[in-house]
């Protein structure tokens, strides 16, 4: 078996109107993250640093914005379409280390949670899923409210 490591990024501006998803849970806010699925910048992060790790391209190549089918898409049913993808190309996950960038609301009571819903869409024991939170100190489009984005780390392993 060979091990690959994949790195993904995104970012959303906040908006007022829709709902916050991150990680695949509801949270409760005053406004949520612009995009053409449900905008879920630490599951997108997530879904490019699996597919960077398989070399397989990037998220907007799978589930591109044009499309209408992935107008409010669920992005934890993109991630398991994506974690299917790598199945019949022969990987599995070891491990996903993710961080989402967002001042305001303060997501450690969610912590847990998202956690919980991300290791299921991977279909990965909780104890190889890591979700951390950080906020911005007031700097750049974080820092001042504008937005949000989201770090992921993901290491597989499979065929050569």
């Amino acid at each position: 078996m060979t091990s690959r490591t994949g790195l993904g990024y995104d970012c959303h501006r906040l908006v007022a109107g829709r709902p916050l998803i991150l990680g695949g849970v509801e949270i409760a806010h005053d406004s949520g993250l612009a995009g053409h699925s449900d905008a879920d910048v630490l599951t997108h992060a997530i879904i490019d640093a699996l597919l960077g790790a398989a070399a397989l391209g990037d998220i907007g190549q799978h589930f591109p914005d044009t499309e209408e089918r992935y107008r409010g898409a669920d992005s934890l049913e993109l991630l398991r379409t994506t974690v299917a993808m790598l199945a019949e190309c022969g990987f599995a996950i070891v491990n996903v280390d993710a961080t989402v960038i967002i001042e305001q609301p303060h997501l450690a009571p969610f912590g847990e949670r998202m956690r919980a819903a991300l290791a299921d869409a991977l279909g990965s024991p909780l104890e190889r899923v890591s979700v951390k939170a950080t906020r911005g100190e007031g700097m750049g489009f974080v820092g001042t409210g504008e937005g949000a984005a989201a770090l992921a780390v993901a290491t597989i392993e499979g065929r050569p």
